[in-house]
């Protein structure tokens, strides 16, 4: 009996002594398992740094183990400060002396704690929270995260690129670029969302109406623009290459149905966000019209908005934005929600989502069956200091680092030179000519 004993803890101390030789200790040199239910939070508190001129928000939870902490993404650009409030002022105090390790308990009584839940910054706040707890979940077992979550299913992650340029020559080169390199999906996109460059002197500004900086849309030339791009890449490129393409709900639903039905011919990958979310009743008019795949979700912020239109598969694309939806634990309740109705996962991947943001997508799109695609950022040599063991992406796969936990760590002091920048509204601030505000 003594020596089934013996057996069973050294079989325990194995993932924290594989974590201390990672370190450089030696297995001798490791102190009580971590993961024997005694670790306590001490510590919940937010990081804003602005490496590349967009605010992230990073959570840091710290325990009362000796270097064991975990760090998750809370980015919400638009709204960072008050993101960095919620953590600071409620979360950290409502956080303190509870088991990091208890995920599931503290995610459901986080999520309710403010009686008033679903919404954008105190969810981001709460995915943050929950992406570091599987962070130092990874750590106390001496395992990547994504072999917590049932281990690799591929060996890496595909991932998609963005083109774009004022005219489709402009494009075609973006996409002959992000082709060489390896990409094997590139989303186009003639300018900025909606093509707004194409509608330069529209009447609203000739009445005085709105601020000088806001865009205009002409829905009539943003649908011309976008269908000569789809032909013009077929034409170059033949079927070599997968093409994308993202609306951001800047088109009124029978304008969308027009455009979707016009790029059918160029057989898209997806095409993103047709509809707004307040919109949501014209999908089965779309389903009835077209074959083309469609990726949506990134504006959810409530894990049970998936619920209905993944069973009634009305989208083939799941675009959660993790670091918005509640982190994690979420997402991958909704992941597996979708292989039963043979929905994928497109992760939402932009710039304002940190590398501790996309390495969690990583992790889950290693893990899942029904992964799809992955969007992703080209991080700057300054951005993977910042945040050391940032994923890395070649011949257009991401790797994560395969380090214990999320494998992403941040530079706290290299950070404090980065202070948050004032935010840019204008990308979301679209008019029709006569001035009418476009929902985003």
């Amino acid at each position: 009996m003594s020596k089934r004993r013996n057996l069973l803890k050294s079989a325990m101390l194995l993932p924290l002594a594989a974590t201390g030789r990672a370190a450089g200790q030696s297995a001798a040199a490791i102190k009580q398992p971590a993961h024997l239910g005694k670790v306590k939070i001490t510590k919940v508190r937010a990081i804003i740094t602005a490496p590349y001129k967009t605010n992230l928000v990073i959570v840091k939870v710290e325990t009362d183990q000796p270097g064991l902490y975990g760090v998750g993404c809370a980015t919400f650009t638009q709204r960072a400060l008050t993101v960095v409030s919620a953590i600071n002022d409620y979360l950290d105090d409502f956080c303190r002396g509870k088991n990091p390790a208890d995920i599931e308990d503290l995610w459901q009584t986080t999520y309710q704690s403010s009686y008033w839940r679903n919404g954008p910054v105190l969810n981001n706040a709460l995915s943050g929270l929950d992406q570091a707890l599987w962070d130092i979940k990874g750590k106390m077992a001496g395992m990547p995260v994504y072999d917590l979550l049932g281990g690799k299913a591929r060996f890496a992650v595909d991932t998609y690129t963005h083109a774009s340029g004022n005219s489709a020559g402009e494009v075609m080169d973006e996409v002959e670029k992000y082709n060489a390199m390896g990409f094997r999906h590139v989303r186009i996109q003639l300018g900025g969302y909606g093509s707004t460059h194409l509608a330069a002197d529209p009447d609203w500004k000739k009445g005085g109406f709105g601020s000088p900086n806001d865009n205009t849309i002409d829905p009539q030339a943003y649908k011309r623009g976008t269908v000569e791009i789809f032909k013009k890449a077929r034409e170059r490129f033949g079927d070599q290459i997968e093409l994308l393409h993202d609306m951001h709900e800047r088109l009124q639903p029978m304008d969308a149905i027009d455009l979707i039905k016009k790029v059918e011919e160029y057989r898209p990958f997806f095409i993103e966000d047709p509809f707004s979310p307040e919109n949501m009743g014209w999908f089965e008019m779309l389903r009835r019209q077209t074959s083309v795949p469609i990726a949506m979700g990134e504006l959810f912020n409530n894990p049970h908005e998936f619920v209905e239109p993944i069973s009634k598969r009305l989208y083939d694309y799941i675009r959660i934005h993790i670091s918005q939806i509640g982190g994690i634990t979420p997402a991958m309740k909704v992941a597996r929600l979708g292989e039963w109705f043979n929905v994928r996962t497109a992760w939402h991947g932009p710039g304002d989502t940190s590398p501790v943001g996309h390495a969690a997508n990583a992790h889950i799109d290693l893990a899942i069956w029904n992964f799809g695609i992955q969007e992703m950022k080209h991080f700057t040599d300054l951005a993977r200091e910042v945040f050391p063991g940032t994923p890395t992406v070649e011949n257009g796969y991401m790797h994560v680092n395969e380090a214990p936990g999320l494998g992403v760590d941040i530079d706290e002091e290299l950070a404090k030179k980065y202070p948050p920048v004032p935010y840019n509204y204008n990308w979301t601030q679209v008019r029709s000519n006569d001035g009418t505000p476009v929902r985003p």
